[in-house]
């Protein structure tokens, strides 16, 4: 059978660099109410997995590109499609400002995305979702779902996720997910959108962003099983997986991941670890994704 090959989405491309600066103006509107909605060294995050020699490290703009990849391929054709495509492509672009600095933990490693310093996360997902809403307004809801359910275990389809310092401001995450809460109804009546579509809708996003996680953070390359809502997923090669029920439209599904891979060592400050990022050489990796 043929294969189904990703294809650059220039009309999206030039509009996420476009909100980009978007949402740097909305953040700089903002710095005046509060001292933390600029990075500051100990919030940049990416996605890092230890692959021995190297750390893997994804940003999170390239993980979203790998969610709009699987949304052009999937079958049948999920609609609104153009929004549930810019809603996947972009879920994640608030993080685009502050991975122009990606940092270092307190061990001197790549700081993971799971532990942002959780103010500063909230300041960027709402600019992120002012500027989408603007795109988009479907996407914009759709986005507003996702960033209320990161603080609420994905409502009820991923219990286990959990920001590392959430714990620690559980008064500003509650008035988070509050806030967006009680824009959903305003939303839907805008756009006559049925409840039961929102939350397939908003379940297929999930599904989309925690596939693309899969690629980002799991042994791939070894082989590692996984399951994700209703998927299985098991190993085939490195890179390869088959998935059942097989959820595109052909098989196999040919994706592409941009990655850097960065030797270890021991930097002396968070400028000597971004030399090495930005000097570290933008990588392809070539996913197959085949029927079981």
């Amino acid at each position: 059978m043929g294969t189904h090959k990703p294809t650059p989405n220039l009309e999206a491309s030039g509009n996420q660099r476009t909100d980009v600066s978007r949402i740097v103006s909305i953040l700089q509107r903002k710095q005046a109410d509060s001292p933390r909605l600029v990075p500051h060294e100990e919030d940049v995050a990416v996605l890092v997995r230890d692959t021995g020699d190297t750390w893997q490290i994804v940003l999170q703009t390239d993980h979203a590109d790998l969610s709009g990849q699987f949304v052009r391929a999937w079958s049948p054709r999920p609609e609104p499609y153009r929004s549930l495509e810019i809603v996947a492509s972009r879920h994640d672009d608030g993080w685009a400002v502050w991975e122009r600095a990606p940092g270092l933990d307190g061990e001197g490693r790549p700081r993971n995305f799971l532990d942002v310093q959780v103010p500063s996360h909230l300041a960027f997902y709402r600019a992120a979702i002012q500027a989408i809403t603007d795109h988009d307004p479907y996407a914009g809801l759709l986005l507003s779902m996702h960033g209320a359910g990161i603080y609420n275990g994905r409502y009820g389809t991923q219990p286990d996720l959990k920001l590392t310092f959430a714990d620690d401001v559980q008064g500003l995450v509650d008035a988070f997910v509050q806030e967006q809460e009680a824009g959903f109804q305003a939303r839907i009546a805008a756009l006559g959108v049925p409840g039961d579509e929102r939350w397939r809708n908003y379940a297929l996003l999930q599904v989309w962003d925690r596939l693309s996680l899969y690629f980002c953070l799991r042994d791939v390359e070894a082989g590692e099983a996984a399951e994700i809502a209703e998927y299985r997923l098991e190993p085939l090669g490195p890179w390869g997986i088959s998935i059942d029920p097989f959820p595109f439209d052909e098989s196999p599904a040919e994706f592409t991941l941009l990655r850097r891979l960065v030797p270890k060592r021991r930097w002396a400050d968070e400028d000597e670890f971004r030399e090495d990022f930005f000097a570290a050489r933008i990588e392809p990796a070539r996913i197959a994704v085949e029927r079981a």
